[in-house]
């Protein structure tokens, strides 16, 4: 084999940078997974809390607005993400990330103390409403934070590997939720769950984000923010004005267009096969609270499992192939894969099948941080993740469990699956026209491992 046919190989890291990466990627991670744990919790207790705060007879309304709620905490996202996107580009991801644990405690304390409606009316509604908007807030900026922290912190070829992170944690996070709830619903009756019980774990939500805030101000800066900052400040006051911008992002708006199109897909299958599905097991294929709960919680915690080995397997072949495996999957198995979990029997079944949604999301959820990370330079890269993320979120990931309820209610459930397909075939397209991003460089210290590599090869 002549020299010009053996790969490249880079220039390993000293035994400190490791150490220092792998910090950063624990602590982005455990925080990350607070986060989450705090916004999906309201999705696994709606069933217990929905009769306190709406009125009436009819079980599925009041999920529907329960439902509502929680999309509503969507539209703040892209407010978040372009408030803390600014913040992350201008001031650091560590600061930023540092906010967003504070604004998310806020609200789970709000949501913990809320009224109900037979003590005030509609008010407590409104505790919940306002709490929501703030954990809108805060994940919209967190999901750009954290995907932009942990991709930059990773060495150049475990990117892929590093973002995957992110979806580990905030699957964690879900499973933290739900193995609460599967603690609660052993050790306390159905009437305590929904009289009192279900406030519990969003207090605990409040001391975690605490514990995490002590964490995150703990955290190095990455070194490709760093790098920017110096020579943005070396630029003068023009260059250093730029960063985090919406004119910036403009001069990019075909990355962001990009990243809102690739993420349609995937937010709406993610939501469908996570927070969606245990309501989907529990009232349309009958199965019992407890069980649904308990097929989810395992579900998760095997998709969490098989986030890194996706994302280390992108590193090896390219961002691309899991994308368009994922997409292709979703467009033709949602239609039999949601009709067969609605004729679920029971515990096994159910898992089986779940299972089998959840790898082909994995295409998606163990690479989407990175890819989106690669598609900008650092002065712009968080608020070019954070906003067209957010949106794409407000318009289809936090509508979808509305949507499934609607069709639900209006006798025509199957039209929701044909809608989970339809969004997965427009991100098929974007996936096969897209260039791979597994290559992109990130920071000087990139570059000087990447002209290093080529150097050895000559």
């Amino acid at each position: 084999m002549s020299p010009s046919a053996v790969p490249a190989a880079r220039p390993q890291p000293p035994g400190g940078e490791r150490a220092g990466r792998r910090l950063a990627l624990v602590g982005g991670s455990l925080g990350n997974l607070v986060e989450w744990y705090d916004w999906f919790v309201y999705a696994s207790f709606a069933v217990y809390f929905a009769d306190d705060f709406f009125p009436g007879s009819d079980s599925t309304a009041k999920l529907m607005n329960t439902a509502g709620i929680f999309a509503v905490g969507f539209l703040m996202r892209p407010v978040g993400g372009w408030l803390l996107g600014r913040a992350a580009d201008r001031h650091g991801r560590k600061s930023a990330l540092t906010l967003t644990v504070t604004m998310m405690s806020a609200a789970a304390v709000l949501i913990a103390v809320a009224p109900t409606y037979a003590r005030a009316g509609y008010l407590g509604a409104g505790v919940l409403l306002l709490a929501r908007l703030l954990q809108g807030m805060s994940i919209g900026g967190e999901y750009a934070a954290s995907a932009t922290y942990l991709t930059e912190a990773s060495a150049p070829n475990r990117r892929g590997l590093g973002s995957s992170f992110q979806y580990v944690s905030m699957t964690c996070g879900q499973l933290l939720g739900l193995g609460i709830l599967i603690v609660m619903q052993h050790t306390l009756s159905s009437a305590q769950l929904h009289s009192w019980g279900w406030r519990v774990p969003f207090l605990l939500g409040a001391v975690l984000a605490g514990v995490v805030l002590w964490l995150r101000r703990r955290l190095p800066e990455t070194e490709a923010f760093t790098a920017d900052a110096r020579t943005a400040e070396a630029g003068g006051r023009k260059q250093d004005g730029a960063r985090g911008t919406l004119r910036s992002l403009w001069e990019h708006r075909r990355q962001a267009l990009l990243v809102m199109a690739l993420t349609l897909g995937g937010t709406v299958a993610y939501y469908t096969y996570t927070t969606y599905l245990t309501k989907y097991l529990i009232g349309s294929a009958g199965l019992a609270k407890n069980t649904a709960t308990l097929v989810s919680f395992t579900a998760l915690a095997l998709f969490a499992a098989i986030q890194p080995l996706a994302g280390l397997l992108s590193d090896r072949i390219g961002r691309r192939p899991l994308l368009i495996t994922f997409a292709l999957g979703c467009t033709v198995g949602t239609y039999p894969l949601m009709t067969a979990l609605g004729s679920a029997s029971g515990y096994w079944s159910a898992l089986g099948l779940s299972l089998v949604a959840l790898v082909i999301v994995t295409g998606y959820t163990s690479i989407n941080a990175a890819v989106k990370a690669e598609l900008f330079p650092t002065r712009i890269r968080a608020l070019g993740v954070a906003l067209p993320y957010a949106l794409a979120n407000a318009l289809f990931g936090g509508t979808a469990e509305y949507i499934a309820l609607w069709f639900k209610n209006s006798g025509h459930e199957s039209g929701f699956f044909w809608y989970v397909s339809g969004c997965a075939l427009v991100s098929l397209v974007v996936y096969v026209l897209m260039p791979d991003t597994r290559n992109a460089v990130l920071s000087p210290e990139e570059a000087r491992t990447e002209a290093a590599a080529a150097g050895a090869v000559r």
